[in-house]
């Protein structure tokens, strides 16, 4: 009977988990596609005015990350308790702060791209070429923002092949769209970040239609007390507070990364930003098992099942340590190519290859806390996720770098692996006081 349910978890979970996995994909592709576009250009100096405003973006939306993270927790942990007029509640409240936030980042575009490039440093002309990228992109904020609400509320619901399709239109309608506007219409960064905008608002409307059939099915009201219930606006509001702290420390952590590594010059830029590509592939990757952890984990709290709960993290563990292998033996076997696929300008390639290694050894390294931020999202464990980034970035990644920086990039990378490290074993100790309680502790009671 034990093995009959094992494999039942393994399967839901594999279930779940594979159009994630191809979502996120998707995801990684987009970006090595726009790297790849530009970097068969005529200088690297695209490759990294795309990598520098992709830092100030990462700022932005995944700043703002805690609208899809804060959305799942919740959202998961609603169905597991059947209440499907709070399930309409919870949407429109996430709606709600995304749309006054993209509100927002437009009317502050100016200053808030002036204040990246110079924090985030580079060259004149990739400084130039950056802020012209980042002009044209900022006006997809409303769409990017919708989407994670849109996307974090699907995967709540556990319909994972929802969030594919609109992945994949996203994913695929910019591809098409980058080859258009960058080699037939000569755009350069500036066809990149257009299909990005036409791409996110395509996706937008279809994510809304796969929600109007799950609200079909699910029947509910739309519930003035309930839409206008502060007690869980506020409760919303607390953990996105919390998950937008912990997404910032990471974003700095990436950012500062970026910073270091142009610091030390144009190609080191260049080279770091393709090898950074390949690890948000892996994270990307490794992401659809956490993504399925928080749809399971959310869902078991909600019903208050503590036995689902523990088979859901035992089979995303197992699931996502052998996926992480697979990576790394990719890197071993193809990584050279794919650093050629990237871009043919020899400088850049030879000092990839020269980093390369840490992509090798980066998939088992990173892996562990990817999936403890999984169990801890559809937990809705907010402070937890904020505690143990705050710790990981400030007393274990920047002081490795400071003493490692004589090392250079190497330095910059074993510092960045030290980082993964230290999320994980953070993660993993609150794991080990809280497991025996977290089931009974529900953001929304």
């Amino acid at each position: 009977m034990r093995e009959r349910r094992d494999l039942s978890r393994d399967t839901h979970l594999l279930r779940l988990a594979g159009p994630l996995i191809l979502s996120n994909l998707t995801v990684a592709l987009q970006g090595m596609v726009d790297t790849a576009v530009v970097g068969h250009l005529e200088t690297p100096v695209y490759i990294g005015a795309v990598a520098v405003a992709a830092v100030i973006f990462n700022f932005l939306y995944w700043g703002m990350g805690f609208l899809r993270m804060g959305t799942v927790g919740i959202i998961a942990q609603l169905k597991g308790d059947e209440n499907h007029d709070r399930l309409r509640s919870a949407l429109l409240h996430s709606c709600f702060l995304g749309v006054v936030i993209a509100l927002g980042i437009l009317a502050l575009r100016t200053p808030i791209v002036t204040l990246g490039l110079d924090l985030v440093g580079g060259s004149p002309d990739v400084k130039r070429h950056a802020e012209v990228y980042f002009y044209w992109a900022v006006w997809g904020a409303p769409a990017v923002l919708l989407n994670m609400t849109f996307v974090g509320w699907l995967l709540g619901m556990q319909n994972a092949r929802a969030t594919f399709y609109v992945t994949l239109l996203i994913g695929v309608l910019n591809i098409v769209l980058d080859f258009i506007f960058v080699f037939h219409l000569h755009l350069d960064v500036r066809g990149v970040a257009l299909a990005s905008v036409i791409a996110q608002f395509c996706g937008s409307g279809l994510a809304a239609l796969f929600i109007y059939g799950e609200l079909k099915r699910h029947p509910g009201r739309w519930r003035r007390p309930v839409i206008f219930n502060m007690n869980d606006f506020t409760a919303l509001l607390v953990l996105n507070q919390n998950i937008f702290i912990r997404t910032l420390c990471l974003i700095f952590a990436f950012a500062f990364f970026t910073r270091q590594g142009a610091n030390q010059g144009e190609l080191v830029l260049a080279a770091n930003a393709i090898l950074l590509n390949f690890q948000m592939l892996v994270a990307l990757g490794l992401d659809g098992f956490a993504n399925a952890s928080e749809a399971l984990v959310g869902k078991a709290i909600g019903a208050k099942d503590h036995r689902q709960f523990r088979e859901s993290v035992r089979s995303v563990m197992t699931w996502g340590g052998s996926v992480a292998l697979l990576y790394s033996l990719l890197f071993i076997l193809a990584g050279s190519w794919l650093i050629n696929l990237m871009t043919d300008i020899a400088s850049v390639r030879e000092t990839a290859y020269l980093y390369l290694p840490w992509m090798i050894i980066s998939p088992v390294i990173s892996v562990w806390c990817f999936l403890f931020d999984g169990i801890f999202i559809g937990a809705t464990r907010g402070r937890e996720l904020r505690n143990g980034m705050l710790f990981s970035t400030f007393a274990v990644y920047l002081p490795c770098w400071y003493l490692l920086e004589g090392l250079g990039n190497h330095g910059l990378w074993l510092a960045l692996m030290g980082f993964f490290i230290a999320r994980a074993f953070s993660l993993f100790w609150y794991y080990r006081a809280a497991a025996s309680w977290i089931v009974d502790d529900r953001i929304y009671t």
